[in-house]
């Protein structure tokens, strides 16, 4: 038997399971009563066909486990998704068991495609390879490990003999198997491609109920994304990312110097000097300050002015520090690492820039764990609804949950009503001239702190590539096989959701959606 289907246990000893497999917590028990014809609700736990049988329940069995969390599928609403499983094995291994259920009366629900991770390019999103949760703390989006033969520690349609469709009434159960989240915390966030974020799923350290490929059985690559969450000024004289570990701090190159110059503007000043507080805040011994320019001029022209940029601003970021023991390192690249698209104004206007990298201050005081995770916000709670126009429809917006998460993330979660009589597109959703990430979706969303005059934008999944970064959306998808997420039947509601950075003092946000008015969502 191959070692890639030992199944994970909660200690390395040996079970005389007959098979080499050992067996963990078993299923509860098929219904005496069987179907003419097998459901489709087998959870998505067995092994490989060609592998010897495991202790997973057959496809008679009916996976009736008390969900711990549930959402429902943004493009149907009809996909009830459920984690019915969360548990830590060996102390650093987590497998995430999800039930997709079909509570609709008329259609199958395509599930495969779905489910896969997003992050990946069109056309290789196999298996349930989206299943994932945050570490939170660590700004990092985990997703299911990776062998070397196989898309991922994941279920697989063919292989686990799953239906491609749910059908009316059915579910099935689907698995992943990742890295646990750092810090050993008693719950995580879960997240799947189809829906929202589940937060605060309390993690068990009991075995799970099936068996399960195990990730020390051979090498595997651990697939995680580093989260990225920007904020930005009101005046747009600088951008901020914050990965959990570092910050990074765009400075405009149009307010730090007048057009071809490297010497600093009189507005520069106060702009450097909420940098270097930043820096005196922090425990960083080296600062990293880089030159940006935007596609235009040359090489020759852009290479050796954004270095001088960056050393006019080294210099002055050095003249104004209160605490000794920093370090600086000025470059300059030119055109060749862009931020955004250098096909708008917009996005040249920023692609032009000094970036400043440092080790992330440690907050001033630490949030209330009891407000770790902010409970959803009642339907119809006042002033959190709102009304626009798209395609000729009148369009209803309600804000559904405004949720803190560790490590100074959280999750808004919204519904779009269609009120019209016709189908129709809201396009405005993902109509942003700041848009820069891979695929198109749901980020024309501004969170506001009125008091900080700082805006917060869509958090930012980070892929290494060949050929770069490439940066998602941490928030809802419009394109590939989310396509028609942004199409509305008459009467339709649908809940998209988005990931942000929030500040630890705010009692409450300004939330701008599209094309709704403004909305003042209290942060409880």
């Amino acid at each position: 038997m191959s070692p890639r289907i030992v199944a994970l246990t909660a200690a390395l000893t040996l079970a005389a399971s007959g098979c080499g497999v050992l067996p963990l917590k078993q299923a509860a028990p098929p219904s005496a009563e069987k179907p003419s014809d097998p459901p489709s609700s087998a959870p998505a736990t067995s092994a490989p066909a060609s592998e010897e049988p495991t202790a997973t329940p057959t496809a008679t069995s009916q996976d009736t486990r008390e969900a711990l969390a549930e959402t429902r599928g943004t493009e149907d609403v009809n996909l009830k998704v459920e984690v019915v499983g969360l548990n830590r094995v060996k102390g650093k291994h987590l497998v995430v068991q999800i039930r997709l259920s079909n509570t609709g009366t008329e259609k199958d629900i395509s599930w495969a495609a779905d489910m896969g991770d997003p992050t990946r390019e069109l056309g290789k999103m196999d298996w349930a390879s989206g299943i994932g949760v945050l570490d939170a703390q660590a700004h990092t989006w985990i997703l299911p490990y990776k062998p070397a033969d196989f898309p991922c520690l994941c279920s697989d349609q063919d292989r686990d003999d799953l239906p491609y469709f749910i059908k009316p009434g059915e579910s099935i159960t689907v698995y992943g198997v990742m890295p646990a989240p750092s810090g050993n915390p008693a719950n995580t966030t879960v997240v799947t491609p189809v829906g929202p974020p589940m937060p605060n799923v309390p993690i068990s350290d009991d075995p799970p109920t099936g068996d399960f490929p195990d990730p020390d059985a051979e090498p595997v690559t651990p697939i995680t994304r580093s989260i990225l969450l920007p904020s930005e000024s009101l005046d747009k004289s600088e951008e901020t990312a914050d990965d959990g570990k570092d910050l990074q701090v765009n400075l405009s190159s149009d307010v730090l110097f007048a057009v071809d110059k490297a010497t600093l503007t009189p507005r520069a000043k106060a702009v450097l000097a909420r940098t270097a507080k930043l820096i005196d805040a922090s425990p960083a011994t080296a600062v990293k300050v880089e030159g940006h320019a935007d596609s235009s001029g040359n090489d020759a022209i852009n290479d050796p002015l954004s270095l001088r940029r960056a050393q006019a601003v080294q210099r002055a970021l050095s003249a104004v520090l209160t605490r000794d023991g920093v370090g600086f390192q000025a470059k300059g690249y030119g055109s060749r690492r862009p931020l955004y698209g250098n096909d708008t104004d917009e996005g040249k206007r920023r692609n032009r820039r000094v970036t400043v990298t440092f080790a992330k201050p440690k907050p001033a005081a630490s949030p209330d764990p009891a407000n770790d995770v902010v409970q959803t916000l009642a339907p119809g709670a006042d002033d959190l609804t709102a009304t626009a126009k798209a395609d000729g429809q009148p369009f209803a917006l309600e804000i559904t949950g405004l949720r803190r998460l560790p490590g100074g993330m959280g999750v808004l979660t919204y519904t779009i009503t269609n009120k019209g009589s016709a189908e129709a597109w809201f396009h405005e959703l993902n109509r942003d001239d700041r848009n820069s990430y891979k695929y198109i979706s749901a980020t024309n969303v501004r969170l506001t702190d009125i008091a900080a005059r700082r805006q917060y934008l869509a958090g930012r999944l980070q892929v290494v590539t060949d050929n770069g970064v490439d940066a998602y959306c941490a928030c809802t998808g419009l394109s590939g096989v989310r396509l028609s997420t942004g199409n509305f039947p008459p009467g339709q509601t649908r809940e998209f959701w988005g990931l942000f950075a929030l500040p630890d003092d705010a009692q409450s946000l300004k939330v701008k959606i599209a094309t709704f008015r403004d909305l003042q969502v209290p942060v409880q």
